[in-house]
């Protein structure tokens, strides 16, 4: 039975990005849309930064789905987008291939939609001895019903279920640890909604640190 009883780190985690595609992007009714959106290019630049590995797949992208989110493929230029027809890519020798070349049995996954293509996978891979957490803030499904549904039953299955802000941070894990700590800060200033806005207000106002527009705001001082 898969084991949550200690923290994943960069060195142990993989992140999993399932069918992040205009046609399935179209159903999505649990979420934001441009809040999912966010959500997951917000996890996948942190997985960069922190050198996690990825895996990013897509299905019937031709003759179905469209292309993965440009926003998701600027993150990861070059990197090959694993192709399946299967609904399920643990079905998919191309994809269980990509996940067993990380090395790593902690997957942080996510996708759309969340009902079908990332519960199945994710009830197979836990069986194969894997430990899933659902990244539920980057996943998307036909309903909220759909949405709560699905994840009861990966929760039932042994999945773990994750944000996030909770994830990223839980690679952070302590702010002494200086290596990625300017870069997490300029990521989360640009993604992280309210958190991110904080952090921009800490950094300029208290700590009196440049503003990171790429035109700073100006103020103009009035004569009285």
């Amino acid at each position: 039975m898969p084991q949550y009883n200690k923290l994943f780190t960069p060195k142990d985690s993989a992140v999993v990005f399932i069918d992040h595609q205009p046609q399935m992007t179209f159903g999505v009714a649990n979420i934001d849309r441009a809040t999912l959106i966010n959500n997951v290019v917000l996890l996948a630049k942190v997985a960069k930064e922190f050198g996690v590995p990825t895996v990013v797949t897509a299905v019937e992208t031709e003759s179905f789905s469209g292309y993965v989110w440009p926003q998701l493929l600027d993150v990861f230029p070059g990197q090959a987008v694993i192709e399946r027809t299967s609904m399920n890519s643990w079905d998919d020798p191309g994809f269980r291939k990509a996940i067993e070349a990380t090395g790593r049995k902690n997957i942080i996954l996510c996708g759309l939609w969340t009902e079908v293509c990332v519960t199945w996978p994710t009830l197979e891979m836990i069986a194969a001895g894997y430990n899933i957490y659902v990244v539920e803030d980057c996943c998307g499904a036909t309903s909220p019903a759909a949405q709560e549904a699905a994840l009861s039953r990966m929760v039932q299955a042994g999945a773990t279920r994750l944000t996030t802000i909770g994830g990223l941070l839980e690679w952070q894990r302590d702010w002494a640890n200086k290596e990625h700590y300017n870069n997490l800060m300029k990521i989360l200033r640009q993604h992280a909604g309210a958190y991110g806005a904080g952090v921009e207000y800490a950094y300029t106002m208290v700590h009196h640190a440049p503003q990171t527009a790429q035109k700073p705001q100006v103020v103009v001082k009035k004569a009285y």
